[in-house]
């Protein structure tokens, strides 16, 4: 048994600062490289427990630690969340939730967040750019001796974000306080104030996780030298290599020579290591010519790309094992990728690139109280067309794609809506949208079929006309009129017929409460059925009158219905 590194995810707001941190970690780690053999490692970086040592100096000087480092996750966005996992949990042990303080919380933000919850990862944040405080001067020493070195108005302008970031945390149901404050870590999220762009905090926010992994992950990260466990981040083509795949090991080795079980598009399936390859340390990577190093072995956690027979079957975030006995670990394997989402008969259909994916998009759609009828991993093809377009009510009559294609012979539907975009964010944006047209679209096609209640008045001094048809202005006072809309006085006598409504020289389908509009209305007489200052109502048959009280209808409406009800009964 040895206790391996710690996997940290880096989550946060697009332009937060994320891949500057990284940078900012990685070009730390090449100046201290005498410490340790630090290598840029597929869609990871490994960073030593030397190398952490001499970039935080004073702050850990005489501190010994049993976790030999930090692997941070270095994919964009939520990849790293949604698309990996590890045993149906987050592949990740601890994460880098990082926050513009200047901005503060956004939607992505907000997103990482409920992430971060369902999948219980216990996380940091990293309140980045306190450069970018007007009047900030960088200074030496931990985050309590750099505030007093800035002029008063610096610091109160600090203070405001600082704790406006605090509350935002505490509305989202974190208790949160600067990482110097905190005596308890297991009841407060730490925050840490930095900048990715000079630096500034960032010893201090490799201390608290290098701390909080060896105090409260120890268990958790106790690995055997056993058949490695892993996850697929990125299926990738290589000159000379073919199809490859890079990979996150977070249990046991993996030696070249290996038979492993890959979760596959089709089902898991079996194949034999030819290569295991890394990336030649960071200051040797310029040179593009010869990238990668053959390695014998790989040890947990570690990235590592993987060459091998058939690699083109399988996908980001399916999982890896080496085999042990075949039949229980393709069920294993199975198991790994079968989706836990609940689906309904009736609902919306859901294809992403991952199982991870999968799951994180139910899980935020239900929050929304969206029901799911499919959910499933891989490209919209004809089939998903096909289902979508069984179900009956119009608002579930739509396929969100995250990070997927759309098949050719799934393009055309007049029925079937298809949504997609590669930020999960952008993609509930987009449905939403698409919700509030979608319910409009539905709520003006009930309209038409079914009469709803509406009152106008004649308006004085405006006939255009005295009959054949009767032209005159009148005042929407409530509900709706549209041609073809029977017209009876507020005593119940027949007026006519609406045969066209007009406003500026624009014929209208519909006019609305508060619009004055010129009507033209067939068998009305001005002077004999109606006369200047006249009320009139929308006449509406008893069927429909009974469909409209289960409705929901304005307050207007509702009493526009009433009134209407009560002149048929006097009639």
């Amino acid at each position: 048994m040895y206790i391996r590194q710690p996997i940290v995810a880096v989550l946060g707001h697009v332009d937060h600062g994320k891949t500057t941190l990284l940078d900012y970690i990685r070009g730390s780690c090449v100046a201290a490289r005498e410490a340790g053999a630090i290598t840029q490692h597929i869609g990871a970086t490994e960073v030593p427990l030397d190398a952490i040592k001499k970039i935080c100096g004073n702050l850990l000087k005489g501190k010994q630690f049993k976790v030999p480092g930090l692997l941070f996750i270095d994919t964009p966005g939520h990849f790293a969340f949604t698309t990996l996992r590890a045993r149906g949990g987050a592949l990740a042990d601890l994460a880098i939730l990082i926050v513009d303080i200047n901005e503060g919380m956004m939607q992505q933000t907000e997103e990482s967040i409920e992430i971060l919850r369902k999948y219980r990862t216990p996380f940091v944040v990293a309140a980045n750019k306190i450069d970018a405080i007007s009047g900030w001067r960088k200074a030496d020493g931990v985050i309590s001796q750099r505030l007093e070195k800035q002029i008063e108005a610096t610091r109160k302008e600090f203070d405001e974000k600082f704790y406006k970031l605090v509350g935002s945390l505490y509305e989202k149901g974190f208790s949160a306080e600067r990482y110097d404050r905190i005596r308890d870590f297991t009841k407060n999220v730490a925050i840490v104030p930095i900048s990715a762009k000079t630096g500034e905090g960032v010893p201090e926010l490799l201390m608290i996780l290098i701390g909080l992994a060896q105090r409260f992950l120890e268990k958790k990260l106790m690995t055997e030298e056993k058949e490695a466990e892993g996850t697929v981040l990125e299926v990738k083509e290589e000159r000379g290599l073919g199809v490859t795949v890079d990979a996150i090991i977070y249990n046991g080795i993996l030696r070249e020579g290996d038979k492993i079980v890959v979760g596959g598009k089709k089902g898991p399936f079996v194949t034999t290591i030819r290569a295991l390859l890394k990336p030649k340390p960071l200051d040797e990577i310029r040179d593009p010519s010869d990238r990668f190093q053959n390695v014998k072995e790989a040890h947990a956690a570690c990235g590592v790309k993987i060459a091998a027979p058939e690699l083109e079957n399988t996908f980001a975030g399916a999982p890896i094992k080496v085999v042990k006995n075949l039949e229980e670990d393709i069920k294993k394997i199975q198991q790994e990728m079968s989706i836990r989402i609940e689906t309904a008969d009736e609902g919306i259909i859901l294809k992403a690139d991952a199982v991870g994916s999968l799951e994180a998009l139910a899980f935020m759609l239900k929050e929304k109280g969206i029901s799911i009828r499919k959910a499933d991993v891989g490209d919209i093809s004809k089939r998903d067309i096909v289902e979508a377009e069984t179900n009956a009510n119009p608002l579930n009559k739509v396929i969100l794609g995250f990070n997927v294609k759309v098949l050719p012979e799934a393009e055309e539907s007049n029925e079937v809506d298809i949504i997609t975009d590669k930020v999960i964010y952008h993609l509930l944006e987009k449905f939403d949208e698409w919700l509030e047209k979608k319910r409009r679209e539905v709520e003006e096609e009930r309209r038409r079929q079914i009469t709803h209640p509406g009152m106008i008045m004649f308006l004085p001094n405006y006939t255009f006309r005295v009959s054949k048809p009767a032209i005159i202005g009148v005042r929407v006072l409530a509900g709706e009129i549209r041609p073809g809309q029977k017209l009876i006085r507020d005593d119940g006598k027949s007026v006519g017929k609406i045969k066209s409504i007009q406003h500026e020289k624009r014929t209208l389908t519909v006019a609305k409460q508060g619009m004055e509009v010129a009507v033209a209305i067939e068998g009305a007489t001005v002077g004999r059925q109606i006369k200047p200052g006249q009320i009139m109502l929308v006449d509406i048959s008893r069927q429909e009158i009974q469909q409209l009280l289960d409705m929901d209808l304005t307050l207007d409406e509702r009493d526009v219905l009433d009134k209407l009800i009560k002149i048929k009964r006097e009639k």
